[in-house]
């Protein structure tokens, strides 16, 4: 059925139950009046070919979500927009290669408070309870299955195979250049949300020496990677994270000669910290923490790392030629012919390929559509002294984000606009939490994001809104209901 292993895996799908499922759930939205009815004031069209109040740039799991919680915002005139093809959203089926999620199954995602929306609905519909509790984690593909479902069901407004490559500001709007099957258009909005994943405000993070090898010896586990091309070659996954070791597993399932997990680190990190105080406490009152403490927190999680699972390390220790290194940061690489060669205090590895597992940064002078708004967007460098001891450059390149997510300017009033340009990537993270990038939390994020926006829409029209209070003449009552009479 998939690449992943499930209790479900050879179960029938069950589809009248899915189509039952699907009857509850248009029950349950009826009943929550979903969607709610429109009340945003128009945008006037000038010269754009099509208006939105919202679009959101990206359509994987947030923006699907975005999506969801402004139509019961009654925030209907939005869209969603992905360079992917339908099905292909975000990193599920692509660029990530666990064979599970790392998230419990209990956890919601974008569920939106609505049971007959779980995904657990979604399975135990198909494949019935006893699977339910049988299932130890989630299939990756498995969940992709789930969202895709979740965006039919739901009848979401998204556009496939649409790329945003550039946004300005004009006047009172927002004017996207995009290119799709439909050749250029220019879109208008009033808000634009960047639900654009891990990378979605800057790119890869890659070592300096990764300068001294050419482009054709390495990839970073955000690439699109020709595993079956690297059959039979030695490989060097450089980094002690999930990814590295998931991206390890998948070239000796493919048949690499050997792979060498390098890790910086003297040993790979044992716990998950922040793990430690999930709470709703965390979502819901991180962002209104003090700075100094939002930076503490973080700082000190990113110190000690976050572990791979076990079952990811195990992935690649299982295969006789899948090797793990401590305590080999990389002093030096050189490429001669086919072979690259690393330095490390622990010794020379000589390999055929190299595989990056070193993250991402932020940097959105990176994002070509962000050209107009890059230079002036406030930084936690710009805002926050840390003190000496907890000094990092990575935090202190993040947004300083606002209440719903969006930028702020660095030079005030240089920059029309982009107090309506909201961060709903992960890089958001220190500012609201992890509210927009991981499944804990997703609805939490999405619903901050549309209440923010219905609020900021009634106060940017309160003079409609007061013309329409006073032009609003239906009467509750006719006055016919009573006989004004004498008192006796």
């Amino acid at each position: 059925m998939h690449d992943g292993q499930s209790p479900a895996e050879d179960a029938a799908v069950d589809h009248d139950s899915l189509d039952a499922l699907e009857a509850q759930l248009r029950r349950d939205l009826s009943y929550l009046n979903y969607p709610a009815k429109n009340w945003v004031k128009p945008l006037t069209p000038s010269v754009e070919d099509e208006t939105f109040d919202v679009v959101t740039v990206g359509a994987g799991m947030v923006g699907l979500a975005i999506a969801v919680a402004l139509r019961r915002e009654g925030i209907q005139n939005s869209v969603a927009l992905d360079a992917a093809p339908a099905g292909l959203e975000g990193p599920w089926v692509t660029t990530a290669r666990m064979r599970t999620l790392r998230s419990p199954k209990i956890l919601l995602g974008p569920a939106m408070g609505i049971g007959s929306l779980t995904f657990r609905a979604w399975y135990v519909a198909q494949f019935g309870a006893a699977a339910w509790e049988a299932l130890e984690k989630i299939e990756r593909v498995m969940w992709m299955d789930y969202l895709r479902w979740y965006r039919d069901v739901l009848d979401l407004p998204v556009r496939n195979d649409v790329r945003v490559e550039a946004i300005r500001w004009e006047g009172d709007r927002f004017l996207l250049d995009t290119v799709g099957p439909d050749g250029n258009k220019l879109i208008a909005a009033r808000r634009v949300a960047l639900a654009t994943g891990r990378d979605g405000l800057g790119g890869s993070s890659l070592p300096p020496e990764a300068r001294n090898i050419g482009s054709t010896r390495w990839a970073h586990t955000n690439d699109d990677i020709d595993f079956e091309g690297l059959a039979g070659k030695r490989i060097a996954v450089i980094g002690a994270g999930a990814s590295a070791f998931d991206n390890a597993a998948v070239a000796l399932e493919s048949g690499a000669a050997e792979v060498r997990v390098l890790c910086r680190r003297p040993d790979i990190p044992r716990i998950n910290k922040l793990t430690g105080i999930g709470s709703p406490g965390i979502v819901h009152g991180w962002y209104f923490l003090p700075d100094a403490w939002k930076w503490r927190c973080l700082h000190y999680n990113d110190t000690c790392q976050t572990p791979p699972p076990g079952t990811s390390i195990r992935r690649v220790t299982d295969f006789p030629n899948g090797h793990v290194h401590t305590g080999c940061p990389i002093l030096s690489m050189t490429e001669e012919g086919s072979e690259v060669t690393i330095e490390t205090p622990r010794g020379t590895y000589v390999c055929d390929y190299l595989i990056f597992g070193t993250g991402f940064r932020f940097d959105p002078k990176l994002r070509p559509e962000l050209d107009k708004f890059a230079d002036n967007i406030l930084t936690w460098g710009d805002s926050f002294v840390p003190p000496p001891s907890e000094q990092d450059a990575a935090l202190a390149s993040g947004p300083y984000l606002g209440p719903m997510f969006e930028f702020r300017e660095r030079r005030a009033g240089a920059t029309p606009g982009l107090d309506r340009l909201h961060c709903m990537n992960y890089a958001a993270a220190l500012s609201h939490g992890k509210l927009t990038g991981d499944i804990p939390a997703v609805t939490q994020g999405a619903n901050r994001f549309a209440q923010g926006v219905a609020s900021a829409f009634l106060a940017e029209d309160i003079d409609h809104f007061y013309a329409r209070l006073q032009a609003f003449d239906t009467p509750d009552v006719d006055g016919d209901e009573w006989i004004d009479e004498p008192l006796p």
